[in-house]
This record gives structure tokens, C-alpha cells and sequence, in this order.
């Protein structure tokens, strides 16, 4: 016999009861009066809390992996950040390395160039700042060249000092430079004074590795390690009173007839760049000139005639 099709019913069950439309009219009435009554008299308060505390490990359950998700992809971000930073910091670093390297230079060289303004003002109208240039290529002589010459007036023979004191004397001009002559330079004299007692002697310069020293001083001469040295001035040259160096050494049983003075120099000869040539104006009066020979002859003749 061929299958007869029986058509597919829901159990008797499902048939039971209200509708959908009642139960659910029903239901919505309910929520609508528990919310009303929770709302103006808190009958549920009590039954929320003991909701919330009995569900809350259920819902830490349920936000675990949500925050782990969260946290993994945090710390990817921060690491990705911190990466970017770094390389930013690292860059900025390269680009300001000039700056800090060339900071302590600078700030040495404001300083320098504070004192030397000082300097200036006691010298005024006769001190020219310059700033060296090049030492020299001979390494057995001391002498630097400065970025002034002719054309700023400095003229040979002419002082140059820095902020600490005497750094040498102007030996040749150029129309746009000039050679100075350090005071440690083998030969190169100052005439300079004891500044505590007041003894006066000549600074000689020894050359380079070698400290200057004070020659021809008397072993019992009133001098001892310490003591400043300044120019005295005699000679014309240095204005008097500038520092030139401080005694260091003293021996006096050397078994020769002048005692062993050794000198360390205040300049900066070998690191200072700024420095002040200092004009005749700021040095004593110039010498006058010695007779020459022919005059020294006619006095002599004048005088044998008037005996005659």
C-alpha cells in the first residue's frame, strides 16, 4: 500500500493554555507594576542586591576573556609607543649632540669673553679684541696667529693678554693678521715684580714642555713658591700690574750664584682664544731714543776743546 501523508501538528500540549498574545500582554502588565512598585515603594532593593552578589562571579566569568583581549591588545599598543618614542627620543638626540658637546665651550667662552670686556673698559681706547687663529707650524717656537693686524691698528711690539693675564707681545703685522709671541716661548722676557714684596726680576720663557722660569735672582733674594709675579712695566712694553705667573719652585743651594725659580704662567697661552692687544697708549710713555754714535763723538770733541 503506498504511504499516505499524515500532516505534521504540534502535540496536544502547545495548544494548552492562553495565547501568545495573552501571555505576553500579561507579562508586559507585570513587568510594568513591579517596575512601578520598585520605583515608588523599593520593594525589590533587597532582592536586587542579593541578585547582583549572587551573579557577580558569573559576570566576572563572562568579562574575563573580553579583558583579556583588551589587556593583550593594551600591552601591543604601549610596546608599539614606547618603540615610536624611543626612536623619536634617540633622533632628537642625534640632532641636538652639537648643541650639548659644544655647551661647556661656550659657556667657557662667555665667561672669557665677560672678563676680557672688563679688561677693556679699564683700557678703553687703546685695547683691540681679537681671536686666534693657528698656532704656528714650527713646534720649537710659541706663537699663535690672531684674525686682526695692520688694519685694525695693531702695530709690533704691542701686549696681548687674555682674562687670567699676560699672554705675549705682537712680534709681525699683516694687513689682516698678526703673529703674537707666547711668554713661554724660549725667547721671549718680561720684567715683572714680586707682588708681595716687591723684588724685581725678568720672567724667561723655556720653550715647549718646560716650565719658564726667574733668572739671575740672588739665592737670599725675598721670593718663595706662591708669591704672583706682575709686570713691572720698565720696559715699556707691558702696562704695569697685569699677572703674569706664580712661583712654584725655589732652590736655592744649587751650588751656582743665582737660584733655580720656576714659574707656572696664569694666561692661558695655549687655550685661551679670545685675548685684548693692548695699544702703546695703555704701556708708559715711550723711552727716548739713545744718541747715535756721531753725536757721542761731537760731545766728546766739544768737551776735549773747552779743556784745550
Amino acid at each position: 500500500d503506498p504511504v499516505r501523508h499524515i500532516p505534521a501538528e504540534p502535540p496536544p500540549f502547545f495548544h494548552r493554555g492562553p495565547s501568545p498574545f495573552a501571555r505576553l500582554a500579561f507579562f508586559g502588565l507585570l513587568s510594568i507594576a513591579l517596575m512601578f512598585a520598585d520605583t515608588r515603594f523599593r520593594y525589590l532593593e533587597g532582592v536586587r542586591q542579593v541578585a547582583a552578589v549572587a551573579l557577580y562571579p558569573l559576570q566576572r566569568v563572562v568579562q574575563l576573556p573580553g579583558e583579556a583581549v583588551a589587556w593583550v591588545g593594551d600591552y601591543f599598543a604601549s610596546k608599539r609607543a614606547l618603540a615610536e618614542e624611543n626612536a623619536a627620543l634617540r633622533a632628537d638626540l642625534v640632532a641636538h649632540a652639537l648643541s650639548v658637546q659644544e655647551f661647556a665651550r661656550l659657556r667657557d667662552e662667555n665667561a672669557n669673553l665677560r672678563a676680557l670686556l672688563e679688561l677693556g673698559q679699564r683700557y678703553s681706547g687703546s685695547a683691540t679684541a681679537v681671536e686666534v687663529l693657528y698656532t704656528g707650524r714650527d713646534a720649537f717656537t710659541q706663537k699663535v696667529f690672531v684674525n686682526r693686524g695692520a688694519d685694525a691698528g695693531i702695530r709690533a711690539g704691542e701686549a696681548v693678554i687674555d682674562a687670567q693675564g699676560v699672554v705675549g707681545q705682537v712680534t709681525r703685522v699683516f694687513p689682516n693678521m698678526a703673529e703674537v709671541t707666547l711668554v713661554t716661548d724660549k725667547d721671549h722676557a718680561v720684567p715683572v715684580r714680586v707682588e708681595r714684596s716687591g723684588v724685581r726680576s725678568v720672567y724667561f720663557g723655556a720653550g715647549a714642555g718646560r716650565p719658564p722660569e726667574l733668572r739671575f735672582m740672588a739665592p737670599t733674594a725675598d721670593i718663595r713658591p706662591g708669591d704672583r709675579l706682575v709686570t713691572s712695566g720698565i720696559d715699556g712694553t707691558y702696562p704695569p700690574g697685569l699677572a703674569v705667573g706664580v712661583v712654584e719652585n725655589v732652590e736655592r743651594d744649587t751650588g751656582q750664584v743665582f737660584a733655580r725659580i720656576a714659574v707656572r704662567p696664569l694666561a692661558g697661552a695655549d687655550r685661551s682664544t679670545q685675548l685684548l692687544v693692548l695699544g702703546q697708549a695703555a704701556a708708559l710713555p715711550p723711552r727716548p731714543e739713545e744718541p747715535s754714535a756721531a753725536d757721542v763723538a761731537k760731545k766728546a770733541g766739544r768737551g776735549k776743546g773747552r779743556r784745550n
